[in-house]
């Protein structure tokens, strides 16, 4: 069984610890066996809140809302405090210690699986970098709170499954919310949608969306498909192609002319464009539509 801290938990703090017999089916699941929990929790003010694993068997990840602890890792001293995310890898020797003044307050889970290594990598850990400094990301309180709503099943295996897909996608979204704050400018969106819009019959560029945002291209790009899913030029392309649906559907214009209105002066050029977006030709679709 995972080793958590013995503290004596009060009413208002959680900790949820997974028999190790479903721990072995979530361990061969084929949807749970590349990452699962082990057990999580939250602790609040966690006055006396002491642990030291010398032989630590999996990866324990830990967010700090609130206070302070002391945490040391195989001999390197941290000061954690709100704000901050660590992990504390499989086999790295440890022991933390809640302020006695101002005890921190956390959210934890402690997993394992395949993959482990391959997301603690991906939220940006690594032997030199344990403690990240994230702020408050009500993201990360709602996905970690996610895993809690496993509670009151009765340990049943479709709660289980469902806690470790949460696992992952608290795990998969660290990267998306806690991007240096440098980076964390807001992109108005509606005003670059409108741009877009306006501009339909244009051919325009990374560069020149960017500058509406005051980024380099490169990080426009990174933060606009870190919002909507998509590169910016492919919603740009894909309001084209909507654009030309609607003319081809309330109009007789000829494809050629509906290209040349878009900004493109070879109608084959968009036809493919179009046949990708859509999976059939301008010619099948009008077709289709009207009859």
């Amino acid at each position: 069984m995972t080793r958590t801290s013995q503290w004596p938990l009060p009413q208002d703090s959680i900790r949820y610890v997974i028999p190790s017999r479903m721990i072995a089916m979530l361990a061969s699941h084929p949807l749970t066996r590349d990452l699962y929990p082990l057990a999580f929790g939250h602790y609040r003010q966690a006055y006396g809140h002491h642990m030291h694993r010398q032989h630590h068997d999996d990866d324990l990840l830990i967010y700090c809302t609130d206070g302070l602890a002391h945490l040391n890792v195989e001999g390197e001293s941290y000061r954690i405090e709100a704000g901050d995310l660590l992990l504390l890898p499989r086999g790295a020797s440890h022991r933390y210690t809640a302020d006695n003044e101002k005890p921190w307050s956390l959210h934890w889970v402690h997993f394992a699986g395949g993959l482990a290594p391959a997301f603690c990598e991906h939220m940006g850990f690594s032997a030199q970098a344990l403690v990240r400094h994230v702020g408050q990301q009500p993201r990360l309180l709602v996905d970690f709170n996610g895993l809690l709503s496993v509670q009151q099943t009765g340990f049943r295996p479709a709660g289980l499954i469902h806690a470790a897909n949460r696992l992952r996608q608290l795990l998969s979204a660290v990267t998306l919310c806690t991007e240096p704050l440098a980076h964390r400018q807001p992109l108005d969106l509606d005003s670059i949608h409108g741009f877009m819009k306006e501009h339909l019959d244009k051919r325009l560029s990374l560069e020149h969306l960017a500058e509406l945002s005051g980024l380099s291209p490169a990080h426009f790009a990174t933060r606009y498909r870190s919002i909507t899913g998509v590169a910016p030029i492919q919603h740009f392309l894909h309001l084209k192609v909507e654009r030309a649906c609607q003319l081809l559907d309330n109009s007789d214009l000829s494809f050629r002319t509906i290209s040349d209105s878009l900004g493109y002066e070879d109608s084959y050029y968009f036809s493919r464009l179009f046949k990708k977006v859509m999976g059939i030709s301008p010619r099948d679709y009008r077709h289709t539509r009207r009859h």
